[in-house]
Order: C-alpha cells, then structure tokens, then sequence
C-alpha cells in the first residue's frame, strides 16, 4: 500500500501475515539530496517506529512467528540506522559547529565535575615539617609489590652491598590497588628540580586517590594495611647493621657475623629458654603500656673468655632482625654524652656494653677508694696532678639510663652487658628491672660439643670417640672457642676427633697436677 504525505509517495507498514514489517527496499535513499526527498524518507522511518511503539493491531500475534523471522529484524535495524544517519546529517546541516563545540565541552565538564567532586586525593610529601616522612617511604616499598604485568614503566636497581634486585615505580604510570573491594589509585609526582624544600632536596610526594564514600575504611585501616605490610616487607629482606661510637657520632656498617641459634654451642635447654624470652618480650608491648614500663630487656652474659658470648649477641641480632649498637664506654666522656649517644639510638635494636667489668666506673661501690680513678679523700698533696683524672662518667648516670627517666626514649630495645667477673659490677647494675636475665656461658659440656661436631665435621648421632669425650668434658674446663680451634685442623672426621681426645687428655692430666699440687699447699 502506499499513501501520499505531502504530494511524495510513502510505503505504508502492512501487518498483513507474512508481509515485512516495513518495506524500504525500493526507496532510492541517497539519489537525491533535496530537502524535500529527506522529509519523505524522515517520515518514512518515522511511521515504522510509530508502528513499533504503538504496538501490533489486532490479529498481530497470530503472525509472530513471522515477525521474529531474521528478515523482519534486519529490515526493523536498516530502518532505525536510516533515521540515525538522517539525524546527524540534519545536526550538522542545521547547528553551527561552534554551537555543538560549546555544548560537547559543557556536558564533558559537567560529568568530570560531577566525577572529580566525588574524588578524595590524598598528597604524600617525601618531607613533612622538615623530617622524612616515614608514610612516604613505606609507600615507596609497598607499591612495587602491588604492580602487575599491565604496568610498563620501572625503574630497577641493585643497592650497595644488597644481593636483592630493587623495583621502583616512577611518574609515568599510575598504580592501582585494590583493598576490601575498594580500588585505589597511587601517582607520583616528581617536583621541579628547582623546588626544593629541606636540606637541599628535591620534595617528591605520592597522590593516592579514591571515591570519597571510602574515606573511612582507606583512614582506618588501608594506611595501617600499608605500614604494616612495609614493616613486614623491610624486616624480610632486612640487613642488620652493627654501629659502633666515633667522636659522639654512630658510624653503622653491615654485621658480617654469622652465627645463629642452630650453631652456637650452647645447651639445647639454655638455648631455648632464650628464643622463649625474646619472643615473650617482642609479643608484650601492650602489657609494658599497661604497667607502666618502658618497652625494654635487659641481659647479662658472663663467664670466662671464648664462652660464646659475642657469638650469642650476634645470634640474637639476626634471630630478631635487630642493629647492634656497640657502645664502648671508653669512648664517653660525660654523663651528657653518654644519654645523647643513647638517645641517638633506633628502635627494635640491641644496645650492648661488651666487658664492662674493665669500667672501674660500675665497679662494686662496697669496694675500696683504691679500685677508683682518683679518690676525692685522699691527700690532693700526695698525688700527683696527672693522676687526677676526672671520671668519664658516672655510675649513677648509667643507671638512669637503665631505668630512669631517659629510659624511655625508645622502645623494644635490648640491653646487654657482658663481663668476665660478675663480681666486679656494682649490684645495683644487675638487678631485676636493668638485667632481667641473667646467663651464666661456661665451660663446654657434652651437650654444646655435639653441637660443635655437627657444625665442624658433619658428624650426626653418634661416634665412638664421643662417649670419652663427653666423659672427660664433664671433669674439665674448657671453653667452646678452644674445642672450636681444634675440630678446625683436620676434614676427617675421625682424624679430627681423635685429635680432640688427645688434647682432652693432657688437659685433663694437667687439671689433675694442679690440684695435686694445690692440696700440698694448703696441706
């Protein structure tokens, strides 16, 4: 059927069953550009989406198979297609060109306005009030770990001494993370060269970004996620560092010592009652808050010479991860020296005063006038001036630090002092509060040596020479550091443990003479 619209013949929709739903096929749509032309197809298009939306007439749904039929569809897609491409072409026939500019940029504007007021961005200065930001640099190492394979631009390095290859982001590329189904979007900005803000460096800052419905949950608990996950990152791959006093200043290099838990000669009880106490004390930082006490250990090592106990400290510092500070007491000259080199000190360290019985400072205050360096009651006449030797510092100014006020400028530190003559400390040094843990490292007993043979020959379980051995440890005195030395002369495991028999031998011959002799004399 056709119908006259305005003198132009028009093809009419027919619902008539089998017949298209619409019937452009004979319309010539682009061989003529009039307006006139255009109008007649418009209203073509117009009156088949007309008869789309108003609905079938009755009797339609008698033929609906027909009108699923794949013919029906693609004439129903050539129709709208056809209305679409007359649409644009009438736009831009009839809109100016700047007009559409202008309307495109104000609905762009519009809804990226709409979107970046929903935005919170937070900025993470490299420097804050003239001190590193510490939130900065846990970033900077946590972000790394959160690239995957879409990221394109990294920097890489190896550092110093590391064996570990570094990865650092740049400027180029966001990092986007995802926390409790929450995406996050990390950038950093690298500052002009020029502006620079403390001790003449460059203040680099990260933007971390999310939509502002997540503030609570990125305040609260991803910033925590992040510094914790730091934490945990630096104390993996951690070198502990050994710092030693120069001229009031802590000069630190990497501690090359390698010793353990496993291979101290140590006795197996002894040893694990220590790795139970360091663990007890790192699990404790609330407790101390609650009672009132600095977050701090205290351990006194003593024995004799080549007992183990600078192997036992190093131990210690690679079991925790934990930097010594190696404080040689000579080297103070002052009480004020001594608690700003204390102060100067980090947290999660072991601070360790090595032979302090050589300080006639914290030597017995029951002693005599004779063990100090210069006795303030004696005849100033009788003594000459260079002997007149103004102390270091004082006792009284160590125990402050142990458990005074300044002993709470830092946390979850550990304090060591060894000695070879714990009867030369002065008590109040040692007790409980300044030295929590008293440990006595003596002589090498059957037990320690098992261990020593494991570590210097190999040898597991059991060994014929061992029984003699062990029997002759139990009378005689003699430091691990000496049985060490001789498993260290021979590779062959029999060859090397015979040697060690031998020695025993004459050592214990040689114990037996001198308390021979020594019952003669008192005889």
């Amino acid at each position: 059927m056709e119908e006259r619209i305005d003198g132009v013949h028009v093809p009419t929709v027919s619902y008539k069953t089998g017949t298209p739903l619409c019937n452009i096929s004979n319309m010539d749509l682009f061989s003529s550009s009039s307006a006139e032309n255009n109008l007649a197809t418009a209203k073509t298009v117009l009156s088949a989406v007309a008869a789309v939306q108003l609905g079938p007439p009755k009797g339609l749904f008698s033929s609906f198979s027909s009108f699923r039929s794949a013919s029906s569809w693609f004439e129903l897609y050539a129709a709208f297609s056809t209305f679409m491409m007359l649409f644009r072409t009438a736009i831009n026939d009839l809109v100016p060109h700047q007009l559409r500019s202008l309307i495109v940029s104000k609905l762009k504007s519009l809804f990226s306005d709409r979107q970046s007021n929903s935005l919170v961005r937070l900025e993470i200065d490299h420097y804050w009030d003239g001190q590193s930001n510490l939130l900065y640099h846990a970033s900077k190492e946590y972000l790394p770990a959160r690239i995957t394979h879409t990221y394109k631009s990294l920097k890489l390095g190896i550092l110093g001494k590391h064996k570990n290859v570094f990865l650092a982001i740049d400027d180029k590329q966001e990092v986007v993370d995802e926390f409790e189904g929450v995406k996050l979007r990390w950038k950093l900005t690298v500052k002009d060269q020029n502006s620079k803000s403390f001790d003449n460096v460059v203040n680099d800052s990260f933007t971390l970004s999310f939509h502002e419905k997540h503030r609570e949950i990125v305040m609260s608990r991803y910033i925590p996620h992040v510094l914790r996950t730091h934490e945990a990152m630096k104390a993996e791959r951690r070198i502990v560092k050994i710092h030693s006093l120069n001229s009031s200043r802590w000069k630190k290099s990497d501690l090359a010592h390698p010793a353990t838990f496993d291979t101290l000669a140590l006795d197996p009880e002894l040893r694990q009652s220590i790795i139970d106490d360091l663990e007890r004390f790192l699990k404790r930082k609330e407790l101390y808050k609650k009672v009132g006490k600095p977050w701090k250990r205290g351990y006194l090592f003593y024995g004799p010479p080549g007992t183990g106990k600078s192997s036992l400290i190093a131990a210690m510092a690679n079991y925790l991860k934990f930097d010594i500070y190696d404080l040689e007491l000579t080297r103070v000259s002052s009480n004020s020296d001594l608690m700003r080199a204390m102060s100067d000190t980090a947290n999660r360290s072991i601070i360790v005063i090595e032979d302090i019985d050589c300080n006639k400072e914290v030597h017995s205050r029951s002693k005599t006038s004779e063990d100090s360096d210069f006795d303030p009651d004696s005849d100033s006449e009788s003594i000459p001036k260079t002997a007149k030797v103004r102390k270091r510092f004082t006792l009284s100014g160590l125990l402050n630090y142990m458990d005074g006020l300044w002993s709470s400028c830092g946390e979850e530190r550990i304090i060591i002092f060894t000695t070879n003559h714990v009867e030369k400390i002065d008590p109040a040094l040692l007790r409980p509060g300044r030295m929590d843990m008293h440990i006595n490292l003596s002589f090498c007993k059957p037990k320690a040596f098992r261990i020593l043979a494991s570590n210097y020959l190999d040898v597991q379980g059991q060994h014929p020479l061992f029984e003699e051995i062990e029997g002759i440890l139990e009378k005689t005195e003699v430091t691990p550091a000496i049985l060490a030395e001789q498993l260290l002369r021979n590779e062959d495991p029999d060859v090397a443990l015979a040697e060690v028999l031998k020695f025993l031998r004459e050592k214990e011959t040689e114990t037996k003479q001198k308390e021979s002799t020594r019952a003669i004399v008192e005889k």
